[in-house]
């Protein structure tokens, strides 16, 4: 937790988001109230959804979360960078673009990058360049 307490939850599933991040879906067992038909209430517990970023995820010794329900993008994988041929005396380039972007079909050569691989071609400078169409430099921001 962000004050750094600890709490004990339950993952139920993880998922991918867009930008290559891992989530940890999970239950915690949160204080509660129970309320009975004819109004008595008493102290209870109640597992609750959360959300989890993966790096403040610890699993037990001996876990393995292998066999989680995984939802998103194959890992590690989110962009892909096309190889584009120069027009006239402007020689060829990699155009880099979110996974999911209808141009990133045009290339003579294709293959799919980590977003740390992204970063690094975006960073040579003049041999790449990011879709005008999917802007995936918007998320690789981020990676940085």
């Amino acid at each position: 937790m962000p004050d750094g307490q600890e709490l004990d939850v339950i993952v139920t599933g993880r998922s991918r988001t867009p930008d290559g991040h891992w989530w940890y879906e999970c239950e915690a067992i949160l204080p509660s109230r129970y309320q009975h038909p004819d109004g008595r209430v008493e102290p209870g517990s109640a597992p609750t959804a959360i959300v989890v970023a993966a790096e403040s995820i610890t699993p037990l010794p001996g876990e393995s979360y292998a066999a989680l329900p995984t939802a998103g993008a194959v890992t590690g994988r989110q962009w892909v960078a096309v190889r584009v041929r120069g027009v006239g005396q402007e020689g060829p380039w990699w155009c880099v673009h979110r996974r999911d972007c209808w141009q990133a079909r045009d290339g003579w050569l294709t293959r799919r990058i980590t977003a740390r691989e992204a970063v690094e071609l975006l960073a040579d400078g003049e041999d790449a360049r990011v879709c005008d169409v999917c802007r995936p430099d918007r998320a690789l921001r981020a990676a940085r």
